[in-house]
């Protein structure tokens, strides 16, 4: 946000519905983001974006990144760029990286409907894995909070069922979507962000970017600069 800030744009980084405005609030109260859906996230967003006095350019990470692209489809942002984003519906693929990183959540059902926690084991695996251990361990001890299990539900079974991570891929006059990879993350590998790609309509501007070597933790480890800068210069030569 500073960096946004200081190159002349105006930034908003609104929390889930639920989440509390600090780590350690969110830690002592994980209850109040538990049972949190795809569509109820979009929509709080959504909510927000109309007391806005002008549309704006919205960029998500992971499931954050599914939310931007809902957002887009619907017409109300003149902009989206999802960091290494959760499979929209129509993603088929199921790396296997992913099954792994997924699985502390998926294999309790019960977890549908709770805040879900990562141990420090389960973290390194999903988020930093291409970042030294004493990194990966400073990033799960500051930055991280419980998160609801339904999106991952969500997920999961859209291709079978639900509609909850369907984007309007078809909508030709939304704005210019780019969409992000990172070349050793097991959360979110880059099939699933090239899978997302070839669904959308080639009437509207798409694009994908790789990231060499990064794992799910681009936007938050030692390399966020990178990202920063590629997707302001992203947007400078579409016009933002």
């Amino acid at each position: 946000m500073t960096y946004f800030n200081q190159n002349g744009y105006e930034t908003w980084n609104p929390g889930w519905p639920g989440d509390s405005a600090t780590v350690t609030g969110c830690r002592l109260n994980p209850q109040a983001i538990a049972n949190r859906g795809v569509s109820e996230v979009a929509e709080s967003y959504a909510k927000i974006i109309a007391s806005l006095a002008e549309p704006p350019i919205v960029i998500g990470h992971s499931f954050g990144g599914l939310i931007a692209q809902i957002i887009l489809g619907r017409g109300l942002a003149v902009a989206g760029i999802a960091i290494d984003p959760a499979p929209i519906k129509g993603v088929w693929q199921l790396p296997f990286s992913s099954l792994k990183a997924s699985l502390p959540v998926l294999i309790n059902p019960l977890n549908l409907n709770k805040a879900v926690s990562l141990t420090f084991d389960q973290f390194r695996y999903g988020f930093a894995n291409a970042v030294p251990e004493k990194e990966a361990r400073a990033l799960y001890e500051s930055w991280t909070i419980p998160a609801p299990g339904r999106p991952l539900f969500q997920a999961a079974t859209a291709t079978i069922a639900g509609s909850e991570t369907r984007v309007n891929v078809s909508n030709a006059k939304r704005g210019p979507l780019l969409i992000t990879g990172g070349g050793k993350d097991h959360i979110a590998p880059p099939i699933l962000g090239k899978a997302s790609l070839k669904r959308y309509s080639s009437s509207s501007v798409t694009e994908f970017k790789m990231f060499e070597g990064r794992g799910h933790s681009l936007i938050l480890d030692h390399g966020w600069l990178e990202v920063c800068e590629w997707c302001l210069g992203w947007l400078n030569g579409k016009g933002f």
